[in-house]
């Protein structure tokens, strides 16, 4: 085997990367360095099985690299403050941790002078495009490697590759297929493929340690503050944003809130379904709107929401290297200059609900209006030819007849 060929893989762990590491160093006389890049939902002991697997598949080296704060600054960020819900109910959190780990692979490859990288994606998912687009964007004419969809490769010959070699198949269900990460946790299996079906209570149970469920009487109330359109702090502790993500969902987790369906268009064109857990960009997401509400106008909201949805569609796509992405990226950020304050919270057992937001920039001024009530900018006769001025678009629409 040449002490100079490297190929850098993005490894999770699973059966798919496990069977990548000695499939690469044999077929291509190689040394495979693995990458676990961690962007969330991963703790002390499952990083620790990650780095176990990886030498025991036969990797030359393993590399862990945290990058939770890159992923919550390049991305998570900008989906806070855009509201961004894809199909109006999903986070987005797979699009934003697989390019984030494709960045982290990309930049291992050039430190090391690697002669190619890798990763499992299999052919039929969103996740190959987006590490194709990132590494070929990153890595201008770098050999990419991805055996798993070049050889259509099932579980069961992979598995089967495994034991051939007395290598350990990773531990895992075989029926559901699980994502964890920062921003939320995915889960698909075979009751996905129906859009009838609901998704087993053991599939929740798998894929998500809830621990234990509070009381349903025992609700809770939070407080998070807000800076520039992003949270800054809860209760009164400030704390970084992948920290305070991950404070609530130690909140949300165990009360089962923020699970959900989606259904939509892959990236490949046809339709997708997947269930995930995702209380805290729910939380987050829900709060920071209601504390647009007070803070932004009618026009900077109707258009920032506009273009936010487009960056989501851009970035579900893996297309976060667009130029066009920094573009609206700009926007959205000095839209956010006056959402600042702080917004109340109550958590209950599967649902949570925004009962305040305040904020020293609202625009609610209850000294010069108060809706349904009073008004101090303008009196009665000005109201009058207001309603009566309105009133002319349709009225002239309506004489042409036709009705």
């Amino acid at each position: 085997m040449s002490g100079e060929k490297t190929i850098v893989l993005a490894f999770s762990g699973g059966l798919d990367t496990s069977y990548c590491v000695p499939y690469l160093a044999e077929a291509h006389q190689a040394r495979v360095l693995t990458v676990f890049v961690d962007t969330g939902g991963a703790d002390a002991r499952a990083r620790e099985g990650i780095a176990a697997q990886a030498h025991a598949v036969g990797a030359w080296q393993h590399r862990e690299v945290d990058a939770r704060q890159e992923v919550y600054d390049a991305f998570i960020a900008t989906l806070i403050r855009g509201n961004i819900l894809r199909g109006e109910v999903y986070p987005l959190s797979v699009a934003a941790e697989r390019t984030q780990q494709a960045v982290e692979i990309a930049r291992i490859a050039r430190e090391m002078g690697a002669w190619a990288v890798a990763h499992g994606s299999t052919g039929a998912g969103n996740d190959q495009v987006r590490f194709d687009v990132a590494l070929r964007t990153l890595l201008p004419g770098g050999r990419i490697l991805t055996p798993i969809r070049d050889q259509g490769l099932s579980r069961e010959a992979a598995i089967a590759y495994l034991k051939e070699r007395a290598l350990p198949v990773p531990e895992g269900s075989s029926r559901y297929s699980i994502n964890a990460g920062l921003w939320g946790t995915t889960l698909g299996g075979e009751w996905t493929h129906d859009s009838w079906q609901a998704p087993p209570e053991d599939a929740w149970n798998e894929g998500i340690d809830s621990g234990d469920a509070p009381d349903e009487d025992d609700p809770l109330d939070i407080e998070i503050g807000w800076r520039e359109g992003l949270p800054v702090s809860l209760g009164r502790r400030s704390l970084s944003g992948p920290a305070l993500v991950e404070e609530i969902a130690g909140l949300t987790r165990p009360r089962g809130i923020g699970r959900g369906i989606h259904v939509g268009e892959t990236v490949l064109g046809i339709k997708g379904r997947i269930g995930f857990e995702a209380g805290p960009a729910l939380v987050l997401i829900h709060a920071h709107r209601e504390l647009e509400k007070i803070t932004l106008t009618h026009s900077q909201s109707f258009w920032k929401d506009h273009l936010a949805r487009v960056f989501g569609d851009r970035l579900h796509a893996g297309q976060s290297f667009d130029p066009l992405m920094g573009d609206i990226e700009a926007m959205i950020l000095s839209s956010q200059e006056h959402v600042q304050g702080k917004t109340r919270i109550r958590l209950e057992r599967g649902r949570f609900l925004v009962t305040g937001v305040s904020s020293d920039r609202s625009l609610m001024d209850t000294e010069a209006a108060r809706y349904g009530e009073t008004h101090a900018l303008w009196d009665g006769r000005e109201a009058r030819a207001f309603a009566k001025l309105s009133a002319v678009p349709a009225l002239l629409a309506g004489g042409r007849g036709g009705r």
